[in-house]
């Protein structure tokens, strides 16, 4: 199911080459010349392989910032809720993976801020059920994304509102193991980002719908690099600072629906004040 976007790697280096580098500063790297991208990469359309090419956002992104930054991009294939884990053990030297910004996070990384996105919820095409706010799925079974940043505001609103009949919140290893549960009725509703779900509402032919009728928890997403490493954070922050309002990037935000968030977005962000 779901193989038009996803194909399952347990772990995979990708490369994607670079060519025409600037060389302002040395960029120190675990691996010299490379920069190591941790990425989780069966979350289309973010990031996920397509004959052996790392493909999607965080991949189009990387591709504009590499030659910025006088290096090769090599991902590291990663599911998510390893990606702070093995940022920490230097396993790679970045995660670019639609990352959201949260403040639990903030305190072992530190983030350049990219895009912003959101949540939809999405149910099998042939149900009646059509939840469009979260304050709706008390006593659904709820599939997610294991360690995504809208759990915890899930369980939180089933505390303040559901009383004892409590959403019975779900979690996968991927995005496409939360669709197949829905599909196979082993959950109710999927609540995933809204690019997530509008492609898999296509490659599931149909067979399921988006039923919010807004974005839901909206977020912003960060590069990440761990926290102490001021030097890749700096001259990250200083190649990604020209290319944020140039029509190259503001094409690739047009083609996967995103938007740069602002800078009063970052700071709610960071600060959960949204």
């Amino acid at each position: 199911m779901l193989k038009k976007i996803v194909t399952a790697l347990a772990f995979t280096v990708l490369t994607i080459p670079m060519v025409g580098v600037t060389t302002a500063a040395e960029l120190k790297t675990i691996n010299e010349g490379t920069l190591l991208v941790g990425s989780d990469q069966v979350y289309p359309p973010y990031d996920f392989v397509e004959g052996g090419v790392t493909k999607g956002f965080d991949a189009d992104v990387m591709a504009a910032i590499g030659p910025k930054l006088g290096v090769d991009v090599k991902f590291v294939d990663t599911r998510f809720a390893s990606l702070i884990p093995g940022l920490q053990a230097n396993r790679f030297d970045m995660i670019a993976s639609a990352l959201y910004v949260t403040p639990a996070r903030a305190q072992v990384v530190d983030y350049v801020a990219y895009a912003k996105t959101g949540g939809s919820l999405m149910v099998r095409a042939d149900d009646s059920f059509a939840p469009k706010k979260p304050e709706e799925l008390c006593g659904k079974r709820v599939a997610n994304l294991k360690g995504a940043a809208w759990v915890p505001e899930l369980q939180k609103v089933s505390q303040q509102t559901c009383g004892a009949n409590p959403i019975d919140v779900k979690e996968f290893a991927t995005s496409a193991e939360a669709a197949q549960a829905l599909l196979s009725r082993g959950a109710d509703v999927v609540f995933d980002d809204a690019g997530v779900s509008k492609a898999g509402v296509v490659a599931s032919g149909d067979r399921l719908k988006i039923t919010s009728t807004e974005i839901l928890f909206p977020v912003v997403m960060g590069l990440a690099v761990k926290k102490g490493n001021d030097a890749l954070l700096t001259q990250l922050k200083q190649a990604f600072e020209p290319l944020k309002s140039s029509e190259e990037y503001k094409a690739i935000l047009a083609r996967y629906n995103l938007d740069l968030p602002s800078d009063a977005e970052v700071a709610a962000a960071l600060t959960q004040a949204q």
